[in-house]
């Protein structure tokens, strides 16, 4: 079992593009975007060069996507 930690996304953040849950957050000087691993993909290499911090759990797709492959 995963413990969720303060700066862990969670099922309540959703992507600013399409409203599916969040797994990447961008933080600007001016504020945060959350956005799902799909258009996180698209966007990040865009806001890589004004984000203060990219925060990335895109992984966490794979990891669940695994454990249901081994049942």
């Amino acid at each position: 079992m995963t413990t969720a930690t303060a700066d862990q996304l969670t099922a309540a953040d959703r992507c600013d593009r399409c409203g599916a849950q969040a797994y990447v957050r961008v933080t600007l000087e001016s504020g945060q975007l959350f956005f799902c691993a799909h258009h996180g993909r698209a966007l990040t290499p865009a806001l890589e060069s004004i984000a203060v911090e990219i925060h990335d759990e895109s992984d966490r797709l794979l990891a669940t996507s695994s454990a249901s492959d081994s049942r």
